[in-house]
């Protein structure tokens, strides 16, 4: 399998998916009714709400989630391969990110968190796109109107915003201009949704932005956390070490897109300890730079027992857990 995905084949697109409805068999095995919570946006309510409403609506989520996932993946595999990110062109990071998001029940559901992906994905390939551009304007607001839509659906990951600034700081010099244009589009999906409350006699401007705090999550242990936590952590390290390897070899810009998907992963680590709750959903913005570094783990080694070691054992352990525990049932 890792042999396939090694290739820069149009095949593979196929491959992939049927790949994922393989890994993510589960989804459609046992769909659930899909729950908004109190960290996710009135659009996102609004959704959820009408996905309730419909005929089959634990399938219909079920659909969806599939689609946002195997999207997404073809969005990060483009990202690694159109900026160069590894010394050959693979279909290995649209790969990790589907057994990633395997790791764990919560990854593979619908949810706010899962939505905000998407426009993640979008913003780092138009991210990338900005070194040593020169009439930018455009694009800068552009990426602060995706990250202020992703935080409008799942407020908690506005602290994107934070990784777009320090972002442009590596991939660019810093222009003030810059900086209030990317604000100005964060802010511009607020001021319509305050217009038209205003309007409607609704605004409250109280009630306008959601609470804010700080709690350590409630995580409930197990083993099977463990596993996906070692299968999330072993690959990770691996990769890193062999980036860290590479990087006399990579371009200037490649470096600096290497710096700033860890500098995402870090802040990303955050996001579970705004408005923290029980579950596993919020923990989904790390597979994004998971998967790019996972990829690496998989493509890089020179003995070739160890990239089907961490992938046979990966899925293993992923068919155990979801017909193992009474999560997917």
């Amino acid at each position: 399998m890792i042999a396939l995905f090694k290739q820069k084949s149009p095949a593979n697109i196929v491959i992939l998916l049927i790949f994922g409805l393989l890994i993510k068999l589960p989804l459609f095995l046992y769909p659930k009714q899909v729950v908004a919570t109190e960290n996710d946006g009135q659009l996102y309510q609004g959704f959820v709400s009408i996905i309730n409403t419909s005929g089959n609506g634990a399938l219909l989520a079920s659909v969806l989630a599939f689609v946002l996932l195997y999207v997404q993946a073809l969005i990060i595999n483009y990202l690694v391969n159109e900026y160069r990110m590894t010394t050959r062109q693979t279909y290995l990071p649209a790969m990790a990110y589907l057994l990633i998001t395997s790791l764990l029940p919560e990854w593979s559901m619908l949810s706010a968190a899962l939505v905000s992906n998407l426009f993640i994905t979008i913003i780092f390939t138009q991210l990338f796109s900005l070194y040593n551009q020169a009439a930018v304007n455009g694009r800068i607001f552009n990426l602060g109107l995706l990250a202020g839509f992703a935080s409008f659906i799942f407020f908690p990951s506005l602290v994107l915003l934070l990784a777009i600034v320090l972002g442009l700081m590596i991939l660019r010099a810093f222009r003030l201009n810059e900086f209030f244009l990317l604000l100005m589009g964060a802010a511009t999906p607020y001021y319509f949704y305050a217009a038209y409350l205003f309007l409607t006699d609704n605004f409250v401007p109280a009630d306008f932005f959601p609470e804010v705090y700080l709690q350590v999550p409630n995580v409930k242990r197990s083993l099977w956390l463990v596993g996906s936590t070692l299968f999330l952590a072993i690959p990770f390290l691996i990769g890193g070490y062999f980036v860290q390897a590479q990087l006399r070899k990579m371009l200037i810009q490649v470096r600096k897109n290497w710096s700033v998907l860890l500098l995402f992963l870090l802040l990303a680590f955050g996001v579970p300890f705004i408005n923290s709750t029980e579950s596993f959903h919020t923990w989904v913005l790390t597979a994004v730079p998971f998967a790019v570094f996972h990829a690496c783990a998989y493509l890089y080694p020179q003995r070739k027992w160890l990239p089907l070691l961490l992938f046979f054992g990966m899925v293993v352990f992923i068919i155990s857990q979801q017909f193992g525990t009474t999560a997917w049932q």
